[in-house]
């Protein structure tokens, strides 16, 4: 399941209706607009019309199975039935699970009454309820799912658009959201976007934009793909909402690469419907462009109505006690010479695995669900290894079972809790090429990179062999990356925790080459967001 680009004001649709005008010229295009649900994306897969199975976004390849709960749903249909259609031997439906408005305040209502803790807004309250290892939860829950499109239909619905395909779900049983428009130009999408925008509050569901979607399937087929997102539609997000509050600290964190990010505390404020108490800063560089300083009043807001930034300083109501802040001179940490080479934005902890925060944030990377997938090696257990001294780097993870005694002997960790994660560690071993390369933590090497350098390469020892011209040109890798993963395989110390890693038996399932399959050459259409 993709995700979508975002386009944040009219100069920036037009610019996407730009781009569908070159690649389809002389071609009249409609535009299929809807409304882009505050909740969260699953696919359905129907056989025979009965419901067989549901899955998250998850990364964009792989979710988390949700059937059990998803059944649990009073609109989700289990059985699909209509009048006039023949249901189809296979039926794959993308869509939003939420919570619409009403039933989110009477939840709030009876968590309160039951004197439990209130959700902060409707998404994180679907989010959670669908991740339930109890379905009974779920079910207690007010949920409610809306069709947004069709990702595989056999045999083929023969429909030619989105606006069809949205009337088609509901002849067999799916509800769509309460708004839909079928435009003819890029400016009749503005149009839709102001009238949306003065009704938003009326709707029985929270929205955070529209989606814009080019109608013809034949014309989205032509349009294809990015690597993450569709050339054929886009989100048309709502101006991000903005309060007021004080910056009540700025501190230094370390990264797994050593890199050293200012965080502003703030004091607590309600933004866009979550609690907003840390703010990212980013760098040196940006606090010296926006001035901030501890005690300063600031504007922040949700970028995409996700991620809280600072917007603005309001130097009028500054204290007269205010100082400028300065890079530190030591890793606030362990201590070690901070280092910010000519031409970079970012400084460096320069103690590399001598510091305690980098090799905690390398050990959190390499056993994070799209790197090793090592359940249950959360925060507590790493900071009380790492207090025993039985983690020095990643691959110690291995030889844990070596050490079983003094597992036990960690507080509130009993025999159940350490075979669980000795068996999770087991269990991780098996591992595809491209997940190793990613929880590596490469400078610069990030999911889709590593994705590339495993179908490049197709094995370790090629990639840990290759020179800087191979690496240069992999597809997704710049000559600055390049020379990260370069310089990487060439460190003695890497080298030896590879090894030690493949010597404790870690396997890896290597990229193969395209063989020519039954589907090779053919193209599928997959709508929704």
């Amino acid at each position: 399941m993709l995700s979508l680009g975002n386009v944040f004001n009219f100069a920036e649709l037009e610019a996407f209706d730009q781009r569908i005008q070159e690649r389809l010229p002389h071609q009249k295009v409609q535009y299929d607009v809807e409304l882009k649900l505050d909740g969260l994306a699953i696919s359905l897969w129907y056989e025979h019309g009965v419901l067989v199975r549901g899955v998250t976004r998850g990364d964009g390849e792989t979710g988390e199975d949700i059937t059990q709960n998803v059944k649990t749903i009073r609109n989700l249909p289990l059985q699909l039935s209509s009048q006039s259609i023949a249901i189809p031997e296979l039926l794959e439906v993308r869509g939003e699970v939420l919570i619409p408005k009403a039933g989110f305040e009477k939840l709030n209502r009876e968590q309160e009454h039951k004197s439990e803790k209130t959700f902060a807004n409707p998404r994180n309250a679907a989010a959670g309820s669908l991740r339930q290892l109890d379905p009974a939860i779920a079910a207690s829950r007010p949920l409610a799912f809306y069709a947004y499109g069709i990702a595989q239909c056999v045999p083929h619905h023969g429909l030619t658009s989105m606006h069809e395909s949205l009337h088609w779900l509901t002849q067999i049983g799916f509800e769509i959201a309460e708004r839909q428009w079928l435009v003819n130009s890029i400016t009749e999408v503005e149009q839709c976007y102001q009238q949306i925008m003065s009704e938003r509050a009326s709707l029985s569901v929270e929205i955070d934009g529209m989606v814009v979607k080019v109608d013809n399937l034949q014309q989205q087929k032509q349009l294809g793909f990015l690597s993450r997102e569709p050339r054929w539609a886009t989100a048309y997000k709502f101006p991000a909402q903005a309060a007021l509050t004080t910056v009540e600290n700025i501190e230094w964190q370390v990264g797994r690469t050593g890199t050293l990010t200012p965080v502003a505390r703030l004091k607590p404020v309600f933004v866009g419907g979550v609690t907003v108490s840390n703010v990212t800063l980013h760098n040196i560089g940006e606090i010296h462009r926006l001035d901030v300083r501890i005690g300063d009043t600031v504007s922040v807001y949700r970028t995409g109505d996700v991620i809280p930034k600072v917007e603005k300083v309001w130097q009028e109501f500054r204290p007269t006690d205010t100082q400028i802040v300065q890079l530190p001179a030591q890793c606030p940490v362990c201590d070690s010479p901070v280092v910010m080479p000519e031409g970079e934005a970012l400084a460096r902890c320069s103690g590399g695995l001598y510091c305690s925060a980098q090799r905690i944030e390398a050990i959190r990377h390499f056993v994070a669900r799209k790197a090793m997938d090592i359940e249950g090696l959360g925060d507590r257990w790493v900071e009380s290894l790492l207090h025993l001294n039985l983690l020095d780097n990643v691959s110690d993870i291995y030889h844990l079972h070596e050490h079983r005694e003094q597992l036990l002997s960690i507080e509130k960790m009993g025999e159940k809790s350490v075979q669980n994660l000795l068996t999770a560690i087991e269990n991780s071993k098996d591992t595809q090429l491209h997940r190793f390369i990613y929880a590596l933590g490469i400078r610069g090497v990030g999911e889709t990179t590593a994705k590339m350098l495993a179908n490049t390469f197709q094995n370790l020892d090629a990639l840990m062999t290759a020179d800087l011209e191979q690496l240069k040109k992999t597809p997704d890798v710049g000559d600055i990356t390049a020379e990260w993963i370069f310089d990487f395989f060439r460190a003695t110390h890497n080298l030896e925790v590879i090894q030690r890693l493949l010597d404790a038996g870690i396997t890896l399932e290597t990229a193969k080459a395209s063989t020519r399959q039954p589907l090779n050459g053919e193209s599928w259409v997959v709508t929704g967001t």
